[in-house]
């Protein structure tokens, strides 16, 4: 498990907390997070994430965002380095907004990459980067966190079924609107 890879951050007022630069997960603590504001200037002990402008792009444009997490996890990673999407080929797609796409290449910790991740995360709520990783949003922390987990899953079962020769049957738009009905009522 990467011990510095990815980021994350939270809506804190007028801006955001982030994850600091460099500071391994295992050494982090509630203090060691810093304060972005608005207008881009860092508060805090260390310096924010290199990504933090990914973040201040994404909680911009998605006011309903609580919450982005950014993750280097190995399958949806695998499917960026080589600048796929997951399509619809399960119906669990439907918990990012439907078929994850993947962002235009940028360099990381660049206003590009924060450019072409906000335009691959319009009407969704995870995108992947292309040769980097996958990032997610969610009302709260715990559901970007949760459908990171969730976008990694289909990254591993769609890549499985890619190794073992198999062509992924694509759920059509009709299944794809059923399948959302049933999800409109699920667990309540």
């Amino acid at each position: 498990m990467p011990s510095k890879s990815g980021n994350l951050s939270v809506r804190d007022g007028e801006g955001f907390l982030v994850t600091p630069a460099g500071l391994p997960y295992a050494e982090m603590a509630e203090a060691d997070l810093v304060h972005v504001g608005p207008d881009g200037a860092a508060r805090g002990r260390h310096r924010p994430s290199s990504e933090w402008q990914l973040h201040a792009a994404i909680l911009a444009a998605r006011p309903e965002a609580g919450a982005v997490v950014h993750t280097h996890s190995p399958r949806a990673t695998a499917l960026a380095c080589a600048r796929r999407g997951i399509p619809p080929f399960h119906y669990m797609v439907l918990l990012a907004g439907g078929e994850v796409r993947c962002a235009a290449h940028a360099i990381f910790g660049t206003e590009a990459l924060a450019r072409n991740a906000v335009a691959a995360l319009r009407d969704r709520r995870a995108a992947l980067l292309a040769n980097h990783g996958v990032v997610t949003i969610g009302a709260t922390l715990a559901a970007a966190v949760t459908l990171a987990f969730e976008v990694e899953n289909l990254a591993g079962q769609y890549l499985d079924l890619l190794a073992a020769g198999l062509a992924p049957v694509m759920l059509t738009p009709d299944e794809l609107a059923q399948a959302a009905a049933q999800f409109a009522g699920y667990g309540r």
